[in-house]
């Protein structure tokens, strides 16, 4: 007897890597393993396909080649953008505002800066999950330095305010950097029309593998870089390419350009069909957001009186989650943070599609979190 198939709706925690992003970089592990620093011609092969890479993802971007600064992950990339831009400017007597539903490799950073004197201030979002552009703008003070939101929730699946927020602040010298990285590639993200100064993104939320993610730099845009070392990156992130990753980056930035804003109207589609079912036959649910612009395939849902870990436990052949898989251990703090106590907290279920999901998949999905969660209503 074999187990039934997976149906994935975890797609905000990683993607599965795309047929057409493997096959662009297999060669790249196999016979194209250059140093793209050496001259001869499995470096100048390995450098060239970098600059495609590049230029693919700026393309996606709307932003120059070399405006772009490939990292290790979407983690390194919130580093570097906040680290070396307060490190380039001065920390002590800094102030920065950012939002408490931010990103740990966001969040993180900046608190531990605190203990190097950086004033820090962490606004609220409501309750469904956006942070209100004023509440922001108020939070400013003439010391803040750098202001630092989200485009993109990755609990909720909200998007944020990041261009007003911009535009408020283009002539007062602040620097705004936003995490993108649940953003790219899901929807549309045009560097320029955001206005911000930074933006970080991580490879393995847009259909590319894990290790590999970049830093857009406004060019102009001060920066201290992490490590020392070469000269890879304009001096910002030295040490040896990682070729194979930077191509699939690049070709998954291709992907998405050709077939992304498609694919999201059908993702959009089939996630309002699955909210809508789930509350027909369920009643009582509470999707977080709801009349909020949001990601096409994200679902931040609480069924009333259903714990969301129970309900998953008893569904192996169903995979989603509770919230964000980079917290570790209890609540997440963005769920307290829209003002969620413990009790409805645990009812938290976050169901998120992709290009690969299915009609067929969505249905067995209502059909089986119906089931369950009808069971644990009934005891």
């Amino acid at each position: 007897m074999t187990d039934p198939p997976l149906i994935y709706l975890d797609h905000n925690a990683t993607t599965p890597v795309a047929p057409e992003v493997l096959r662009a970089m297999l060669p790249y592990l196999q016979d194209r393993f250059g140093n793209p620093s050496s001259g001869h011609a499995k470096g100048t092969e390995a450098a060239a396909a970098i600059r495609r890479a590049r230029d693919e993802l700026a393309g996606l971007l709307n932003a120059d080649p070399d405006e772009v600064i490939f990292t290790s992950g979407g983690t390194e990339a919130d580093h570097l953008a906040l680290l070396g831009a307060l490190g380039a400017r001065g920390i002590a007597g800094t102030h920065v505002v950012t939002t408490a539903i931010e990103h740990p490799a966001v969040l993180e950073p900046l608190r531990a800066l605190r203990g190097h004197g950086l004033r820090l201030t962490e606004v609220a979002p409501r309750p469904d999950g956006v942070v209100a552009a004023d509440t922001v703008l108020d939070a400013v003070t003439p010391d803040t330095a750098m202001v630092s939101v989200m485009l993109a929730n990755n609990e909720f699946g909200t998007l944020q305010p990041v261009a007003e927020i911009a535009r408020a602040l283009r002539d007062r010298g602040i620097l705004i950097h936003t995490d993108a990285a649940q953003a790219v590639g899901k929807i549309s993200v045009d560097v320029r029309a955001l206005g911000v100064d930074l933006l970080s993104l991580a490879g393995h939320k847009l259909y590319a593998p894990k290790g590999i993610g970049a830093l857009w730099v406004r060019r102009g845009t001060p920066l201290t870089p992490l490590l020392r070392g070469g000269g890879q990156e304009h001096g910002l992130r030295p040490g040896t390419e990682p070729v194979p990753g930077i191509v699939a980056l690049g070709a998954a930035a291709a992907l998405a350009a050709s077939t992304g804003l498609t694919a999201a109207t059908e993702i959009a589609r089939l996630r309002d069909r699955l909210e809508a079912a789930l509350t027909s036959r369920l009643g009582r649910v509470t999707i977080t957001g709801r009349d909020a612009a949001r990601l096409p395939g994200t679902s931040h849902l609480r069924i009333d009186g259903v714990p969301g870990a129970e309900l998953l436990s008893r569904i192996p052949e169903l995979a989603a989650s509770t919230g964000s898989a980079c917290h570790t251990g209890g609540a997440s703090p963005t769920l307290a943070a829209i003002g969620l106590d413990a009790a409805r907290a645990a009812e938290a279920l976050r169901l998120s599609l992709g290009t690969g999901t299915t009609a067929e998949e969505v249905q067995s999905a209502t059909d089986l979190l119906s089931e369950h969660a009808d069971l644990i209503r009934a005891r």
